[in-house]
């Protein structure tokens, strides 16, 4: 169980989480339980706390996941295969042109 994940929605406040596991790339729901607010209250639009979330990750920016958590060799692994990309992949310019203007 990964504790305390914040999930970032797209046009809308972050909200705090549990895992089960890690996500994987070829995932496109995330499943989450015990879904509150950033300040631990349960958010207008869930029922019960102890209910299955389950988001799109179309509708997420992004997601802080803490390292403390017991999980951490799960995202140790992730961050190392993240990290082997190929060293002769190129950089489009361009793209990173744009994303830095935004």
């Amino acid at each position: 169980m990964i504790r305390d994940v914040v999930i970032h929605l797209l046009n809308e406040q972050p909200l705090v989480a549990d895992l089960s596991a890690m996500p994987l790339p070829g995932d496109l729901t995330l499943h989450c339980t015990n879904l509150r607010t950033m300040s631990r209250k349960r958010p207008v639009f869930v029922d019960d706390l102890a209910s299955t979330i389950i988001v799109p990750f179309a509708q997420i920016r992004f997601l802080e996941i803490p390292t403390e958590s017991p999980a951490g060799s799960e995202t140790e692994q992730a961050l190392a295969l993240a990290a082997s990309v190929p060293e002769d992949l190129e950089l489009d310019e361009e793209l990173l042109r744009r994303v830095r203007e935004l």
